[in-house]
């Protein structure tokens, strides 16, 4: 049985195009393999805490000093564990301004914890979650992929980055790109990522 993590952070509710696009997927993976076992984190409706003063040095492997702090530890500690247990990660991560949103750039400052996600050693850092893969549904308004504009993609290379960083290098990106350029053109974008999503989840 596949265990699926699913994160969506869009904030836009269910008129989120990476939300319908992460939606998708699951479904097709579960028409091809009957049997998932998904959990669904959707960190753009219920947001995990951004890090603050108070609670930061607990993560980082420091003291949890404080209700707060003690509170950010065990959601941290339960946000690892979801990790760990998935065999495919999900991200529905829409550009905003750039980049990732702060939600999606919160759960990630939460789960990328020394010595239990990564760690360092004289060779340098090494991620502890090798063996997982990820499939990113990038949603965008303009055209990002190549052009003049990719050197404003400060989205994917961050994901990439992130996500490498805890030892997860099989990551596949779908991207509905040029969503603002008219209703054909993003009616092609959204076909053009359903059916990369379905191809992914035949291929799974």
């Amino acid at each position: 049985m596949t265990k699926v993590l699913v994160l969506d952070s869009a904030a836009t509710g269910e008129a989120s195009v990476s939300r319908k696009l992460t939606r998708e997927l699951v479904e097709s993976l579960g028409a091809r393999e009957g049997a998932l076992t998904i959990v669904h984190r959707d960190i753009g409706a219920d947001p995990v805490p951004h890090l603050t003063a108070e609670t930061v040095t607990a993560i980082r492997g420091g003291p949890a000093e404080s209700d707060a702090a003690q509170a950010a530890l065990a959601l941290s500690d339960q946000l690892v564990a979801e990790l760990r247990e998935a065999d495919l990660i999900v991200i529905g991560a829409p550009m905003y301004n750039f980049g990732i949103p702060s939600t999606l750039k919160a759960w990630f400052d939460h789960v990328l914890r020394a010595r239990i996600t990564f760690q360092y050693s004289e060779a340098g850092p090494e991620g502890l979650l090798k063996g997982k893969r990820a499939i990113v549904v990038e949603s965008r308004a303009g055209f990002y992929s190549e052009g003049p504009a990719a050197a404003m993609d400060s989205q994917e290379p961050h994901l990439r980055n992130l996500l490498g960083f805890m030892g997860i290098t099989d990551v596949t990106f779908v991207r509905a790109e040029k969503l603002a350029f008219g209703p054909e053109a993003a009616e092609a974008a959204l076909a053009d990522a359903t059916e990369q999503l379905r191809a992914l989840a035949l291929a799974a």
